[in-house]
């Protein structure tokens, strides 16, 4: 197998998805996320300077629309220009840096989504997300298992990121450690416009994008179609991905509003050049280990997604919300190692996996002792229905069946909200949410001698409370406390310690957070700053890996808690922006782990104790711009015995962009040279790994160009 591929890239590709996607997209089938709130001007990207007299609005924290300064939480709002950001808008990781709190790692590796964390939840995860809430245009990516991705989420047609942490995220559900929001920006109104943009990057980056929008007030539509591939940083590291992102606005009436999103997503080539050794990163970063050559370790996933969101307002005061979703996703993986044991899962996952869901809500806006008060009710169902196969993996094809079987999730949850300014500075927040959960997995493989079917149910009641004193119009004190859960993931209950049959004996995490923060305003600055504490039991952790099957366990005393501080200031020409984040994350009791005796005290993996990020941009009264940016991270253990761990680095990038029209069009040229000083270092670690392979090497200098164009 070539460990180095430039897959071929076309625009009949791109026009071959759409054909494909609106053929066979599925029913439009909802969740319990709020309306996606009227388009908020855009300052030019995350790296923008404060600008009071904007609507910095947010709807995560309290489910109602609301200025993110009044947010009884903490919660972050990441505005996107995608005309006017200096960024290549592939990943995620681009944008959420200046957010604190929040630690979204880019792994040089397309095979496996971005490692995203929120306070130290999440970091457990080797492949896809865990333990934080991802939602898009108010549709999961957050299967009700509790896993999650975001690799299709469609950066080039998104209007604004939020970021909830802390006890008010909570009231998401299961795994809703922190909750990660993508809104796609509104359908313009008036005639056709149009926009699009080509860039090319370090390492065989190409990109490719166009967008088109229009409509009247009453139905408005925008579609987004882009296209990305590169050769990677590191061997077999070659990866390519279109993505399409439509969405419809219609008005039938004053009253009514109805919102339909499509997301298509293709990824058809995607190899992955597995971690490294501490010596085989230090000896060449770049490289990928001879079983990636015999085993041809790769990828292959599509996934296509449909959802509606009904807005109805019944009178002044009351509002009803209902929402349906349904999707597909078909992944193909083909592992470093055989698999051949016939007790073994086999080298090759094969996973064919429908989901969707719907909810309600009852939103009343009333006065109570002459305050406002607001309070919703509402419900939701969520399933997911996955056929997973595995075979052997024969040096790079597939091989003898290996594994066969059903999995179900199913999640249904009651909850309810109260918002009440029940004094003239103060502000009270409750909520309560009633979960459960049954995973189910039947076994269709019984001649290795083991029969993994069984189901399990798991059920729990988050309660959260909140309180904020708005001390003066510029500062405002809050604190807040709830509890929550995570159930294991239909992964991580696949198996047993003893190998026979599945782990349903596994339990979910339950933790209880607390928070104590401050926002200010004052003048050019803002400056807000929170302190948490969150204590979990039954942390769901691992403890063995046998013929590539991962076996978990349940242990106590885990202990997460730190501070955050964000600054934010302009003074023209200049704006500044730091971001840091204190995480001291810690296991509070010893537990064996592979016959190994993790000690109380040892640190949870994946979890620096410091992050930083700082900028500062100039931008004169011209169309150009320059900003510097800095990133800041100490060390990370990538084991649970903090025997192995990441050193910890500085890193340097420099943006530019220039506004100028040409024959009666907008244009916007930019670049950016992200690691000036070309260091070595480790972007990302694969905790725990059985065979000692913890580290993803980052890129070395990188420069990306781009050019947009609107029509």
């Amino acid at each position: 197998m070539p460990l180095r591929h430039r897959p071929p890239f076309s625009p009949a590709a791109l026009a071959a998805l759409v054909a494909a996607g609106l053929a066979h997209a599925p029913a439009a089938l909802a969740q319990d996320a709020s309306p996606v709130p009227a388009a908020v001007p855009d300052t030019g990207g995350p790296a923008a300077a404060p600008a009071p007299r904007l609507r910095d609005v947010v709807i995560s924290a309290s489910r109602t629309e609301q200025e993110r300064f009044d947010a009884p939480a903490a919660i972050d709002a990441v505005r996107i220009d995608p005309f006017t950001t200096a960024r290549p808008l592939t990943q995620l990781s681009e944008l959420l840096d200046t957010v604190p709190g929040i630690r979204v790692r880019d792994r040089q590796n397309y095979s496996q989504d971005l490692q995203l964390s929120v306070r130290g939840f999440g970091t457990r995860s080797t492949f896809g997300i865990r333990g934080v809430r991802i939602l898009i245009d108010g549709i999961p990516a957050t299967m009700p298992d509790g896993q999650g991705q975001v690799s299709n989420a469609s950066l080039a047609s998104a209007e604004r990121v939020e970021v909830l942490r802390g006890p008010a995220a909570l009231q998401y559900g299961n795994a809703a450690g922190g909750v990660v929001q993508i809104f796609t920006r509104e359908p313009p109104v008036g005639g056709p416009t149009g926009t699009v943009s080509v860039g090319a990057g370090s390492f065989g980056m190409r990109q490719l994008g166009a967008s088109l929008g229009g409509g009247t007030r009453e139905l408005s539509g925008l579609i987004d179609l882009s296209g990305f591939e590169t050769d990677g940083w590191r061997d077999n590291g070659a990866a390519r991905r279109t993505v399409l992102n439509a969405k419809v606005v219609a008005r039938p009436t004053g009253q009514t509003r109805i919102t339909g999103v499509l997301n298509l997503f293709d990824q058809p080539w995607t190899g992955d050049p597995l971690g490294l050794t501490a010596a085989q990163a230090a000896a060449n970063p770049r490289q990928a280990i001879d079983a990636a050559r015999q085993f041809g370790t790769r990828k292959k996933v599509s996934q296509q997604q449909a959802g509606v969101v009904v807005e109805h307002r019944l009178n002044d005061e009351d509002t009803l919300g209902a929402r349906l979703y349904a999707g597909q996703r078909d992944l193909t993986q083909y592992l470093a190692f055989s698999g051949a044991a016939l007790n073994s899962s086999g080298g090759v996952v094969d996973l064919d996996r429908s989901y969707g869901g719907a909810g309600v809500s009852w939103t009343r806006a009333t006065r109570a002792n002459g305050l406002p008060l607001r309070w919703t009710v509402g419900a939701s169902a969520d399933r997911q229905q996955e056929t997973r196969t595995g075979f052997v993996n024969d040096n790079g094809t597939s091989g003898a069946l290996r594994r066969n079987e059903d999995d179900r999730a199913r999640s249904s949850d009651l909850y309810a909200h109260a918002d009440w300014m029940f004094a003239p500075q103060w502000r009270l927040l409750a909520g309560v949410r009633s979960s459960r959960v049954r995973l189910s997995i039947d076994d269709r493989h019984l001649i290795d001698g083991n029969d993994g079917t069984g189901s399990v149910r798991y059920s729990n009641t988050s309660p959260m409370a909140g309180l904020v004193w708005h001390l003066t119009d510029a500062l405002n004190l809050y604190a807040n406390a709830g509890g929550g859960f995570e159930t294991p993931t239909l992964a991580e209950a696949a198996y047993a310690r003893t190998g026979a049959g599945p782990n349903l004996g596994l339990g979910a995490a339950r933790s209880r957070q607390a928070e104590v923060g401050a926002k200010l305003r004052a003048g050019a600055h803002a400056v807000e700053a929170a302190v948490f504490d969150t204590r979990t039991r039954g942390e769901i952790v691992p403890v063995a890996n046998v013929a590539g099957r991962a076996v978990f366990q349940n242990v106590d005393g885990v202990r997460r808690r730190g501070a955050e501080m964000s600054w934010k200031a302009g003074w023209q020409p200049v704006s500044t922006q730091v971001a840091y984040t204190l995480t001291r994350a810690t296991f509070g009791e010893a537990f064996s782990n592979a016959g190994t005796t993790v000690a109380a005290g040892n640190r949870l993996p994946g979890v620096p104790l410091h992050t930083l990020y700082a900028e500062a941009a100039y931008q004169p009264g011209t169309p150009w711009s320059v900003a510097l940016e800095a990133r800041v991270e100490s060390r990370t253990y990538a084991n649970d015995l903090n025997t192995a761990a990441a050193s910890g680095h500085a890193v340097l990038n420099l943006r530019t962009g220039y506004g100028f029209n040409w024959q009666g069009h907008k244009m916007f040229l930019f670049g950016r040279i992200d690691n000036i000083a070309d260091r070595r270092y480790i972007g990302s670690l694969i905790v725990n790994d059985s065979n000692g392979r913890f580290y993803e090497p980052a890129a070395g200098r990188q420069v990306f160009v781009g050019l947009r164009a609107a029509l």
